[in-house]
Formats: structure tokens, C-alpha cells, sequence
């Protein structure tokens, strides 16, 4: 299942990413990619271990801990260090699927690779091109959000970046493991979560109903959940 999470990043703090971004040297893409993707990607990069990179990033993970609507869609159990890339005069990444497994930085510990995550950091009408196009079951979804929101879709999916014709193209990208692995059943506990939520709202906290669906939600979780 495929999210739009809005405001991940307000304006200000996207305007402040963009400044001290425009300070550093960005590298060739293809530095941190794997030998099949190679022959398709072709963008830049914030150097992995810049101090920027992981400043930016924290400010990232940060924002993320406190969204509810990213922790309903995701489920995080493990969220690697977002990294930042750039596309210009056509640049592009042709049609790859993720990596299955990847290392948290400084460590041994491996993480599967359950959802992708894009923070746009461009607006839309900043550049021509550059839609992130994504294939599932249901086709082909083409996505270009405003500056600050967040696309989560999972990692099985083919996806591309088109080419950017006009104008830059700049965006955060990262993966995350879930607590639950199978997107079925994160797309279940999402839209039972969302339904509480909005019972919460019209009847409250101790209404029988809500303490019901909330008891199955924590059970269901605890029946799927992976930790």
C-alpha cells in the first residue's frame, strides 16, 4: 500500500535543509548503489558520511518519532539513516527494485527492507520531470508531492525516478524495517487504527466500542508483530 504522509518537514525547516545543503560538494550517485542499479541510476548525492548528512538526517528521524500518521502506516522497528539525493539536467533512475537486506551504519546489525520512504525537499514546481513512478498490483503511480511531505510505499515494488528536464530536483530517500513484515496486514491494522482514531473523536477514550477495536488492535499486533 502506498501513503502520503504531509508535513513531515514544515517549510522552514525544508528551507533550512535547503541552505546548508547549497555549503557542501555532492557526489556521483552511483557510489552507493549495487552493480545491477548502476546501469540505471544517474543522480548526485550528499556523501554518506558528511556530518550534514547525518545532521539532516537526525532532524528527519526526529520529526518522524513525533508524526502519528507515519507510526500508524509504518510501524517502524528499525529506520535507517536517510540519505539525500539530486537530479538535474536529465538525470534519472530507471526501473529497480531496493535491496532486500541492509547495515545500520557502525554496526553488525542487518535490517529488512519493508518499506521505501521519499521526503521531498523540492516543490513541484521547481523542476519538469522527476516523478517517482511506482508499480504495484493496481499499475503505475506516478508521484511528485510538495516540499516537506513523505511517500511510503513497500520495497517489493519496481519503481523509477523519471528524468528531470528542467529545474532540481531534491528529495531525502530511506528504508525502514516494520514490526510487521507483510504489507496486507499493515494495511488491515492502518485503517483499523485510522477507524479508532476517529471513534476516539465522536465518543471518546472510555466509550466500550473504543476500548473494543483498541483491544484488538494491540492483539492483532501482537499476534503479527516481528520484534
Amino acid at each position: 500500500m502506498i501513503h502520503h504522509i504531509p508535513n513531515v518537514l514544515s517549510k522552514e525547516q525544508v528551507n533550512y535543509f535547503r541552505t546548508e545543503m547549497q555549503k557542501v560538494e555532492w557526489i556521483n550517485g552511483q557510489k552507493t548503489t549495487g552493480s545491477l542499479s548502476k546501469n540505471v541510476k544517474n543522480n548526485q548525492q550528499l556523501d554518506i558520511d558528511h556530518p550534514l548528512t547525518q545532521h539532516l538526517g537526525d532532524i528527519i528521524l526526529h520529526e518522524l518519532s513525533q508524526h502519528a500518521l507515519f507510526t500508524s502506516a509504518a510501524l517502524p522497528l528499525n529506520i535507517l539513516p536517510p540519505y539525500f539525493n539530486r537530479y538535474e539536467n536529465g538525470e534519472t533512475f530507471g526501473f529497480h527494485v531496493d535491496n532486500a537486506i541492509r547495515w545500520m551504519p557502525d554496526s553488525n546489525q542487518k535490517i529488512r527492507t519493508d518499506l521505501s520512504c521519499t521526503i521531498f525537499l523540492s516543490e513541484p514546481e521547481e523542476y519538469e520531470g522527476g516523478e517517482l513512478v511506482v508499480e504495484d498490483t493496481y499499475g503505475y503511480h506516478e508521484v511528485k508531492l510538495p516540499a516537506g511531505d513523505l511517500i511510503l510505499y513497500p520495497s517489493t515494488s519496481v519503481h523509477e525516478v523519471t528524468p528531470v528536464t528542467s529545474g532540481c530536483r531534491i528529495a531525502s530517500f530511506f528504508w525502514l524495517q516494520s514490526m510487521i513484515r507483510e504489507d496486507a496486514e499493515r494495511h488491515m491494522l492502518f485503517n483499523l487504527d485510522q477507524s479508532i482514531q476517529n471513534l476516539r473523536m465522536q465518543l471518546g477514550d472510555a466509550h466500550s466500542e473504543v476500548v473494543k477495536l483498541t483491544s484488538l488492535y494491540h492483539n492483532l499486533i501482537r499476534k503479527w508483530a516481528e520484534i
